[in-house]
């Protein structure tokens, strides 16, 4: 099981700044993002979903679940993680919960 920020999080997402309602990046050949201290400064690696589902079968995982994460009505946004406002995510998911199981 792993949680990661959702593939449509991050095409909506500027070099910084706030998640916005538009695509702002290409989804194919996404890999390597690096970050401006006005996000959170630092370098992330991100696949899509295509792309997940091959590196899991390629190494004998099937695929249990994917749980896009919807924040609830009461959601706030919070100082810390404010690169996604609780209102974008109520409309679109900010995280995805992924389920994979080794095969016997």
């Amino acid at each position: 099981m792993f949680l990661r920020n959702s593939t449509l999080l991050i095409l909506c997402s500027p070099d910084d700044g706030r998640a916005e309602e538009r695509l702002l990046r290409p989804q194919f050949g996404m890999y390597r993002f690096e970050w401006s201290a006005d996000v959170d400064e630092g370098v992330e690696y991100h696949l899509g979903h295509g792309d997940w589902i091959r590196v899991l079968r390629d190494h004998d995982f099937e695929i249990v679940d994917l749980i896009e994460v919807q924040a609830p009505e009461d959601a706030e946004t919070h100082a810390r993680y404010d690169f996604v406002t609780a209102e974008w995510a109520r409309k679109w998911p900010s995280e995805e919960i992924w389920r994979a199981r080794k095969r016997t």
